[in-house]
Formats: C-alpha cells, sequence, structure tokens
C-alpha cells in the first residue's frame, strides 16, 4: 500500500447529495458480459475485486442539473479491492460496458482512491467512446472530510470541474479540458522517457557517451518542466 496521504481529504474525495445516492450493487459478471472480458480479464476481476456498487447518480432528475452532448449522466462507482492496487483494465472494461462519464472511488482497507479517465464520445462513431490514460489521486483516509461538490452550470461542466480535480497540472488560461489530457498524457510519456534515459547514463561507462546522453537527459528535463507549467 503506498502513503495514506494526509487527514485532510483530497479535493476529487467529493461530497455528493444525498439525493443522488444509488446504491444498487453490479454483479462482475455482468460486467464480463457487457465487456466481452477475456480469460485474463476475468481472473482480474476475481481476484483483486470483493465488490462493484453503484453509489451515485448525478443526473438532472437526482441534481437539477441539465444534460450537455456526450455527458447525460455522470456515475460514482465505488470499488472495494482484495488487494492494494488494480489493474487498470479492469476500469476500461466497466468504462466500456457503461455507456456514461464514471468517477471510481477504489476502497482498500480504510483508504479511498479516486480514479477516472476523460470519457467522451467517439467523433467517428457516436456509439463508441473514447477513453484517456486514468486519473488517481493518493490513497487517503475513508473516514476524512469531503469536499462540497463543484459549483456547475450543466452535467459537463460538473465534468470537467471533477476531472480537474484528479488531474495533476496547472490549468492554463482557456486550456480546453481534451487540450489539458493531452499535457497530462505527454507528461506521463516524457517522465517514463527521462527515467529510461537516467538508467542508460547510470550504466554508460564511455565518457564521450556519458556527455551525449546527459545532453539528452537536459532537454528531456526542460521539455517536461516546460509541459508541466
Amino acid at each position: 500500500m503506498t502513503q495514506f496521504g494526509t487527514l485532510h481529504a483530497h479535493p476529487a474525495m467529493v461530497r455528493y447529495p444525498a439525493k443522488a445516492a444509488f446504491g444498487r450493487p453490479l454483479p462482475k459478471n455482468k460486467l464480463y458480459e457487457h465487456s466481452n472480458a477475456n480469460t485474463r480479464l476475468k481472473d482480474l476481476f476475481v481476484k483483486e475485486v470483493e465488490q462493484i456498487v453503484w453509489q451515485y447518480k448525478l443526473a438532472p432528475e437526482t441534481i437539477n442539473l441539465p444534460t450537455r452532448p456526450g455527458v447525460p449522466e455522470i456515475q460514482v462507482f465505488s470499488i472495494q479491492l482484495k488487494t492494494p492496487a488494480l489493474n487498470h483494465d479492469v476500469l476500461r472494461a466497466i468504462d466500456g460496458a457503461v455507456q456514461f462519464p464514471i468517477v471510481f472511488e477504489l476502497g482498500f482497507e480504510s483508504c479511498t482512491q479516486v480514479v477516472a479517465c476523460y470519457k467522451r464520445p467517439s467523433e467517428a462513431d457516436a456509439s463508441r467512446w473514447v477513453l484517456s490514460d486514468y486519473f488517481s489521486t493518493d490513497w487517503v483516509p475513508t473516514a476524512g472530510k469531503r469536499s462540497a461538490m463543484p459549483l456547475a452550470l450543466d452535467l459537463a461542466s460538473l465534468y470537467q470541474q471533477l476531472l480537474y480535480r484528479l488531474i495533476p497540472l496547472p490549468v492554463r488560461t482557456l486550456e480546453p479540458l481534451v487540450a489539458l489530457v493531452e499535457r497530462f498524457e505527454q507528461v506521463r510519456a516524457l517522465k517514463r522517457e527521462v527515467a529510461t534515459v537516467a538508467a542508460k547514463l547510470e550504466k554508460e561507462k564511455q565518457f564521450n557517451r556519458k556527455v551525449e546522453i546527459n545532453a539528452t537527459l537536459r532537454q528531456l528535463k526542460s521539455e517536461l518542466e516546460q509541459l508541466s507549467r
């Protein structure tokens, strides 16, 4: 288990309205069927997931916000885990089976982690959804304080606000959500590249090659710093 964090809840730990509570357990086998899960994916569900509950339904009739294209409702699913980590393929399978944006709250022992991707209808085929990478908080105490739900004019802007609380980058002036998500994915890829080049530098014995690799590493770190602002 990673660091549990402080006693203060992450802003993404939201206090959802009681009237939006749904509280319906979701059978894992139903999700298998809808996502055409293979044996490996079924095994992940069995090994890592204790229970899935459809916790909240954020919709016009429950929170009095109008819909917008791509965001007719937002679902909040709580997933009780058997292990301290969940393979994101499980979340992708659930996101693929449910035709609404979802915010997941993972539970393990007495801690919670909020996880979501940016989910939007495909421009090529409106019946299919495009999923970004997943964003997540640290593990925080489940019993900790929760933040007020963001103020929003409609469900699309509420969804955007919920994702902003999860993405660990400052939002640039007039930067749309899709651009922020792309920048986050670039930052994540660049961090992996920095780690790879740093490991190569550590192993290199030849002085000339060390100088070259070091120059590359400096350039990558500079790009990373600019992207992260």
